[in-house]
């Protein structure tokens, strides 16, 4: 993996953001299927995968705007990207050796829920990202999308999302890329946030923004100011 320095190269495995084709695994659950739509909307070939065909194809019809649904295997061979988007549970299974060479977008939170709420996981390398990073080698890991309402993903009525993204890695191309695909939801800024080693503080906060919801009945994001 190239050394991240502001000057550096664009990666040579690293495609043109107009050429991404886009899988999302997990992308039957409503995190998966709201970013499947807006990057379709954006104009990029999205591909919902699935351990089972018939629920990503099923997930896919759903959605809409032209949407393939493959299974797993099929879905990560088509694509140069692959968002996972899947519950922490099943975080590592997922991550299988055909993800060598491509881009992993982990926008994977850690997150338990009792009687006082949401709370953050404890994960043995120190965020799921890491994990991911660890678990494929052979993979550009970035970390993304951790705090994007799914309900305003998915909302016809919200053209808009007034937020940013908060994009990690480790490789300057692959996340100026991550950015600049974030940015193709409108109203939306990709903003970088470090390396994946300061992934762990990102993911935890989703479990404030969950309070925050529940408190105020509202699906809140992030702004960064002075910037």
């Amino acid at each position: 993996m190239a050394e991240f320095t502001h000057d550096a190269a664009p990666h040579p495995r690293t495609p043109p953001l107009d050429g991404l084709i886009i899988t999302i695994l997990g992308g039957t659950g409503e995190q998966g299927r709201g970013l499947a739509r807006r990057f379709a909307m954006a104009g990029h070939p999205v591909i919902i995968g699935s351990r089972s065909y018939n629920r990503a194809r099923a997930a896919a019809q759903e959605v809409g705007h032209a949407i393939c649904g493959l299974a797993n295997r099929d879905a990560i061979r088509e694509a140069n990207l692959v968002i996972v988007a899947v519950p922490y549970e099943g975080h590592g299974e997922f991550l299988a050796a055909e993800l060598a060479g491509k881009i992993v977008v982990d926008c994977v939170n850690p997150l338990g829920f009792d009687q006082g709420g949401a709370y953050p996981l404890p994960v043995p390398e120190g965020s799921a990202a890491q994990q991911a990073a660890a678990l494929l080698p052979g993979s550009t890991v970035v970390a993304a999308f951790h705090h994007v309402s799914a309900v305003l993903l998915l909302d016809p009525e919200a053209e808009t999302l007034d937020q940013d993204v908060l994009v990690l890695g480790d490789d300057r191309a692959a996340t100026d890329l991550v950015q600049a695909l974030a940015a193709r939801i409108p109203g939306v800024r990709g903003v970088y946030g470090g390396r994946l080693r300061n992934c762990r503080q990102i993911e935890s906060l989703t479990a404030n923004l969950v309070s925050i919801n529940r408190r105020y009945k509202a699906h809140s994001g992030l702004r960064i100011t002075d910037i």
